[in-house]
C-alpha cells in the first residue's frame, strides 16, 4: 500500500462515481497576523496497492508545527474491498477537512502514516502578508 498523491487544497469532493475532484491547491498560506486560523483546509490522498493488498489499512494523519510539535493528528481505516476480476490495482481517494490553527509563521508539514510506517510528509509554509498601504488621495480641487 502506498500514497499515490497527497495534496491541500481549498475543496474537494469524489462524485456519485468515485471520481476526485481538487480545487484549488496551495503550499503557501498568507495571513494577516498570528495566531491565524485556515478554515476548513482539505487534505486529499489517494492511495494505492496491489490486489494482494485487499483489507483494512490502518491511516494516521499528523500536522507538525515548526517547533517539531503536533498541531493535530486523527487516525482511521481504508478497507479495499476485491476488486473485478483481470484488475492488478486497487485505489481509494480520501478527503479530510479541518480547521487549522497557525501559533507562529514557518515550516508545517503533515506526515501520513499507512499501516504503522511512515509513507509521505507534506509541507505548507505559513507567513504573514504585508500590510496594504491605502491607496493615494486626490487632491482636493478648489
Amino acid at each position: 500500500m502506498r500514497i499515490d498523491f497527497a495534496v491541500v487544497c481549498d475543496y474537494a469532493l469524489v462524485d456519485q462515481y468515485g471520481k476526485l475532484s481538487v480545487m484549488g491547491m496551495f503550499q503557501h498560506i498568507w495571513v494577516a497576523q498570528f495566531p491565524a486560523l485556515h478554515p476548513r483546509l482539505h487534505l486529499v490522498l489517494r492511495l494505492k496497492g496491489k490486489r494482494t493488498e485487499i483489507g483494512t489499512h490502518q491511516v494516521k494523519i499528523r500536522l507538525i508545527g515548526p517547533d517539531g510539535g503536533e498541531i493535530l493528528s486523527g487516525d482511521g481505516t481504508v478497507n479495499f474491498a476485491e476488486p473485478p476480476a483481470g484488475v492488478t490495482e486497487i485505489e481509494a481517494g480520501a478527503i479530510l477537512v479541518f480547521d487549522v490553527p497557525f501559533a507562529q509563521p514557518g515550516r508545517y508539514q503533515y506526515e501520513i502514516t499507512v499501516d504503522g510506517e511512515l509513507e509521505t510528509t507534506l509541507p505548507i509554509t505559513v507567513g504573514q502578508s504585508q500590510a496594504q498601504s491605502p491607496p493615494p488621495q486626490a487632491p482636493p480641487t478648489s
